[in-house]
């Protein structure tokens, strides 16, 4: 009955708790709501549809990116390869001519000697760029800087903060639709924020909203949620309907997520061939006027 349901979920939720690793506090803290609530498995669906919706949300951002991230691969070996190997056997056959070379193909025999010969000290510099780069990032100031400025690309910026707001309004909505208190959901929800700079943002607020101040209003004033985020929280806020306002934006941001990822990606292609075929007419050109240049001599 009761008293097993009750018994179960305190079991199972103090289990959760020691693997941190496995199991988000969202999982743990919920179960104990519904365990207080004598409702354990509406909350053990609710979780499921939480984690079902979170995952396809990043399998549909990994399957979206992979496309323009394979063309990149690929550009970038038939470039590699054509600076390698393409480029050194035309390039010898102008230097045996003994002719004084236009200042462009001059440049391209320039890059394409420097990949031959030290294509090991590129690949050694950004393995090492990239070691002390991550190292950086799991420093205090790394964190802090470095996902300040994530916020501030161009355009991924504002990718990056609507997939976090559809993130925090989602696992916010969830806890409260299950019972966890307004405070201990937003203590839980900053630490799945993804970005330092958002969670102090959910700190400050958890602070005001401690202090007997309302929840909108500290989002509003940080300037990193968006105007229609703060305006229906606090909609929801005196309607006494918070969790549902939350669930409403987190559909509407998880929706313009996915467009705004699928017009970046059709965007992507057309950008992409163009900077290829840019590379190859210069090339091409370097190539051409040479060749150009001797027929006028002999002639």
């Amino acid at each position: 009955g009761g008293a097993g349901q009750r018994a179960l979920s305190a079991s199972l939720a103090a289990a959760l708790q020691k693997h941190p690793k496995v199991f988000s506090p969202i999982f743990p803290n919920m179960i104990r709501a519904g365990e207080a609530s004598g409702t354990l498995d509406t909350v053990l669906l609710r979780l499921a549809e939480f984690t079902e919706n979170s995952v396809k949300l990043r399998q549909k951002i990994q399957s979206a990116m992979m496309y323009p991230i394979v063309m990149v691969g690929f550009g970038g070996l038939i470039l590699a390869g054509m600076f390698a190997y393409v480029i050194p056997q035309i390039s010898q056959i102008f230097i045996d001519t003994g002719q004084e070379l236009p200042v462009l193909t001059q440049i391209v025999i320039a890059f394409s000697d420097l990949l031959r010969n030290y294509w090991w000290l590129a690949f050694l510099l950004f393995i090492v760029s990239i070691h002390f780069f991550r190292k950086w990032k799991k420093t205090e100031t790394g964190i802090v800087k470095w996902d300040r400025q994530k916020l501030r690309f161009p355009i991924f910026g504002k990718i990056i903060l609507m997939i976090a707001v559809s993130r925090f309004t989602n696992t916010l909505a969830t806890l409260l639709r299950s019972g966890v208190p307004l405070l201990t959901s937003l203590d839980i929800t900053k630490n799945v924020m993804a970005n330092e700079i958002l969670s102090q943002t959910v700190e400050e607020a958890r602070v005001v909203v401690k202090e007997g101040g309302n929840l909108a209003d500290p989002l509003k004033r940080s300037g990193h949620f968006p105007p229609l985020v703060t305006h229906l929280v606090a909609i929801g806020e005196r309607s006494g309907a918070l969790d549902e306002m939350l669930t409403v934006v987190s559909d509407a941001y998880e929706t313009q997520v996915e467009n705004r990822i699928s017009t970046l990606t059709s965007l992507l292609e057309p950008f992409m061939i163009a900077g290829m075929g840019i590379v190859i007419t210069i090339i091409v050109f370097a190539v051409l006027m040479p060749i150009l240049q001797l027929n006028e001599f002999i002639q």
